[in-house]
């Protein structure tokens, strides 16, 4: 949502803070926050408090989980698969890791150099 007052505190912004130093980026990007969300918070403050607005939004994700159903299951069961495969992976660096550990222990303790 582009405004005269966000595109008036950009303006602002980027002339106050001078030569573009290394944190320039940063603090652009927080001032450009902070008046989005002044900005909002005056425009829509009362409207997004509404009942109304809360039940016709918990009305329309009801709809939309219900009509995707079964591609929000077939999205999260490849997730969790994959997330399985992760740990699995991990698991398996983890012991060759240790028995890596071991083996350079045991050099050690026999006065070999690995």
């Amino acid at each position: 949502m582009h405004n005269a007052a966000t595109e008036g505190a950009a303006r602002a912004a980027t002339h106050m803070m001078g030569p573009m130093g290394p944190g320039a980026g940063m603090a652009a990007g927080g001032i450009l926050a902070t008046t989005g969300y002044l900005a909002g918070r005056g425009a829509f403050g009362g409207l997004l408090r509404s009942p109304l607005v809360m039940f016709a939004a918990g009305l329309a994700a009801g709809y939309f989980l219900h009509k995707y159903q079964n591609d929000i299951v077939a999205a999260l069961a490849k997730a969790s698969d994959a997330g399985k495969d992760f740990i699995l992976h991990q698991k398996e660096s983890l012991e060759d890791m240790l028995a890596e550990a071991k083996e350079g222990e045991e050099h050690e303790a026999k006065g070999d150099a690995p």
